[in-house]
C-alpha cells in the first residue's frame, strides 16, 4: 500500500482587518439604500409600485446623511488610515497600469500594482468626491428655506445628474467585483491567496 502525500494547504495572506471589512459593508449598504430609493423617486414605474413617496424620501435623506459615518468612524483604525494613505498615493507603476488598461493589455506583467491598483485608487478618489458633492447638494435641496432659488435649482441639477453617474460607476464596480471571486473573498474574510496576490498585486508586501 502506498500513502498519498497530502497537498499543502494554500497559503493565505491577510489583506483587510475586521474594521475595514465593516466599513466597506456598511458604506455599501448605505449607498445601496440611496441608489434604490433614488430609483423609486425618479422612475415612475417603481414609484407606482412602491408608493409612500414621503417615506421613501425620508429614508433616502437619512441614508445619504449617514453615508460618511462609517468612514469617519473607521479613522480610529490604524489599518484603515494606512490603506487610505495607500489609496491617496500614485506612483510610476500606477501610470503603467493605466496605460495597460487603456490598451486593454491584461497581462499581469504590464499591470504592476501595490496593495491597490491604479483603477481602485481612481475609483476611491472619485466616489469619495462624488459622495461629498451629493451630500452638499442634498442638504441644499433638503433645507430649502436657507438658500436662494437659483442655488436650489443648481443643486437639484447637479444632484440628479451626478446620481445617474454614480449609479453607472457603481454598476461597473460591482461587475468587476463579480468577475474576481478572490477579491470578493478578501473583502468577505480578510484573506486572499498568495498566488492571486502575486499575480494581481505583485508590488504588495503584506
Amino acid at each position: 500500500m502506498t500513502l498519498r502525500a497530502e497537498a499543502p494547504a494554500a497559503v493565505r495572506l491577510h489583506r483587510f482587518t475586521r474594521a475595514e471589512r465593516w466599513i466597506h459593508r456598511t458604506t455599501a449598504a448605505l449607498m445601496g439604500v440611496c441608489v434604490v430609493t433614488a430609483a423609486c423617486l425618479y422612475l415612475p414605474q417603481l414609484a407606482e409600485l412602491v408608493g409612500r413617496r414621503e417615506l421613501v424620501v425620508r429614508i433616502h435623506e437619512w441614508a445619504g446623511l449617514a453615508l460618511p459615518a462609517p468612514v469617519l468612524a473607521g479613522l480610529a483604525s490604524r489599518a484603515f488610515r494606512a490603506d487610505l494613505g495607500r489609496l491617496n498615493r500614485f506612483g510610476p507603476h500606477d501610470k503603467r497600469w493605466l496605460r495597460a488598461a487603456l490598451r486593454r493589455d491584461k497581462r499581469p506583467a504590464s499591470r504592476p500594482a501595490g496593495k491597490f491598483n491604479a483603477g481602485q485608487k481612481l475609483y476611491a478618489a472619485w466616489i469619495a468626491g462624488a459622495t461629498l458633492v451629493m451630500l452638499g447638494t442634498g442638504l441644499l435641496m433638503w433645507f430649502t428655506h436657507l438658500t436662494p432659488l437659483m442655488w436650489r435649482t443648481s443643486a437639484t441639477f447637479v444632484h440628479d445628474w451626478l446620481a445617474l453617474t454614480v449609479g453607472i460607476v457603481l454598476a461597473g464596480h460591482i461587475g468587476m467585483a463579480l468577475a474576481d471571486p478572490e477579491a470578493r473573498h478578501g473583502l468577505r474574510t480578510g484573506t486572499v491567496g498568495r498566488e492571486w496576490a502575486e499575480r494581481e498585486h505583485p508590488l504588495w508586501r503584506p
